[in-house]
């Protein structure tokens, strides 16, 4: 059974974070573990969400045990996510170092959960530093919006999946960049590697609840575990996050409906329409 270490947020009522992405792996028979780097009780976007952050010191001892259970050698894949201090950040590095010495094989993606367009960051400038200083360097993968693409790098926020691709490049990483726009209507994700790159679109929805990158991440993180090749992986995922996002807005749900609607993710039925870029 494939394994995969979570290092994000735990948010008990909303679909999102690292909570989202344990239940949209589930469906693909993917085990997991979640080291909480906050404990909120609902999405801030509702209003204020509880709990707290987690303090370092409790994430180093949950990892301490979760490293002594044996499960850094049997992980496939290690996600990172949400981070409230820059200390937690240096903890994840060096976390990700741990897991690779053990599991030289482990895929590490890097979903830098840093802001959005219209908003900016949403956390402090230093969390962000840290992320792109400790945690971007170590990423197989890399799994931004197109902001966070932006900012990773010091440049203004692509509005084209060509410019999109051309800055995600300069990071020497694939990446995974949501939020592109295609035609009038569409909407789109780009897969980027230095040879190739994909675009998968399909048409813009009229709203869509929060945590839609969180699954994004987790079901393409799954379809690369399954070794499908990157078109199949990345329209699939788009397709899954699509198929969610439409059955919200049809059951009126305020939030993603992933556990409802878990066997769209496995085959979703939206249709994507993928471009292949140079």
């Amino acid at each position: 059974m494939p394994f995969v270490l979570i290092l994000s947020s735990q948010v008990c009522a909303s679909r999102v974070g690292g909570m989202a992405q344990v239940l949209a792996l589930q469906p693909f028979g993917i085990d997991t573990a979640l080291v909480p780097t906050v404990v909120f009780g609902r999405h801030p976007g509702w209003g204020p969400p509880g709990g707290a952050g987690v303090e370092v010191q409790v994430m180093a001892s949950l990892l301490e045990a979760i490293q002594a259970q044996g499960l850094f050698a049997v992980s496939d894949a290690v996600i990172t996510g949400y981070f409230s201090t820059p200390s937690q950040v240096r903890l994840a590095r060096d976390a990700i170092s741990s897991v690779r010495a053990a599991n030289p094989q482990v895929l590490v993606v890097v979903d830098p959960v840093l802001g959005d367009e219209g908003r900016g960051l949403y956390v402090k400038p230093e969390v962000a530093a840290a992320v792109r200083d400790n945690l971007v360097p170590l990423a197989d993968l890399i799994a931004p919006n197109r902001f966070e693409l932006g900012w990773l790098v010091g440049e203004a926020t692509p509005q084209t999946a060509e410019r999109a691709m051309a800055i995600a490049r300069r990071l020497g990483k694939p990446a995974l960049v949501s939020s592109l726009p295609g035609d009038a209507d569409e909407i789109g994700v780009l897969y980027a590697t230095a040879l190739n790159g994909w675009l998968a679109l399909h048409p813009r929805s009229a709203a869509a609840p929060n945590g839609t990158g969180d699954v994004l991440t987790a079901l393409f993180t799954a379809a690369v575990l399954e070794k499908r090749e990157a078109p199949a992986a990345l329209s699939r995922a788009v397709a899954g996050v699509a198929d969610l996002v439409e059955a919200a807005l049809a059951w009126r749900a305020p939030e993603l409906p992933i556990v409802a609607a878990a066997a769209q993710l496995v085959s979703p039925r939206t249709s994507v329409r993928l471009v292949s870029l140079s």
